[in-house]
């Protein structure tokens, strides 16, 4: 186990980027309401041109009436405006997503999935002396130990193996920190848990990142990591 303070090197900050209607129904809506404006139309023009000379149509009803088509008109196209948006900001998301497949990325969170390593990213307001617990998916305790960390970021990496030193298997671990100032004070601390993005779920609106078997929406990637290479 070892606490780095050196985050690692980041390549990127990615802010992240959902609603879900009844295309089928929207759109018989819209096209019974565009039926009915050409119907309209149609019997209006209809009436003008056999209207009695000496006993012309109400103007008034028929221009309110007009008006009033006209206000559906342009909704209907304000309709497709949005849903227009609606599709470019969802295709925008599924690209943003597909991004980070393969790269290792650090999210919002405090359970990890062990393999062979695990590795949890810190954010003390202040110099603090952590507390540092990690327990399975069953609340049992793994290991636990005490470490100071310093203001801003640090990391830490657990190889799997308990205080008595046997090594535990391969599965979800979350991790809690707890720090304390010199005063004995109380010291928030922020986890992230960090991994590679194994897939990405293109039916969920958002989309959903698989990192470690857990699910995350893009809004919770903190940072892009870059691999460590060997010369």
């Amino acid at each position: 186990m070892a606490v780095d303070a050196t985050m690692p090197t980041t390549i990127v900050s990615a802010p992240g980027t959902g609603t879900s209607t009844s295309n089928k129904t929207s759109s018989t809506a819209t096209t019974g309401i565009a039926d009915n404006f050409q119907t309209f139309l149609t019997l209006l023009t209809t009436q003008l041109q056999n209207q009695n000379p000496l006993d012309p149509l109400d103007t008034n009803q028929f221009t309110q009436q007009l008006v009033q088509f006209a206000g559906v008109e342009q909704q209907l196209k304000s309709n497709d405006q949005l849903k227009s948006l609606i599709d470019i900001e969802k295709s925008a998301q599924a690209t943003q997503a597909l991004v980070y497949v393969g790269n290792t990325v650090a999210v919002d969170g405090s359970k990890a999935q062990f393999d062979k390593s695990a590795t949890w990213n810190f954010q003390a307001e202040k110099d603090t002396s952590a507390t540092i617990t990690i327990t399975n998916s069953t609340g049992q305790t793994a290991f636990t130990g005490s470490y100071p960390l310093q203001q801003g970021n640090s990391s830490f990496v657990w190889d799997g193996k308990g205080n008595d030193g046997v090594q535990w298997p391969a599965g979800a671990y979350t991790l809690t920190a707890t720090g304390k100032d010199s005063s004995g004070n109380n010291v928030a601390i922020s986890t992230e848990v960090q991994g590679i993005v194994d897939s990405v779920d293109l039916t969920s609106s958002p989309p959903l990142l698989s990192i470690g078997g857990q699910s995350y929406t893009t809004d919770k990637i903190k940072r892009v990591i870059r691999p460590s290479t060997s010369s």
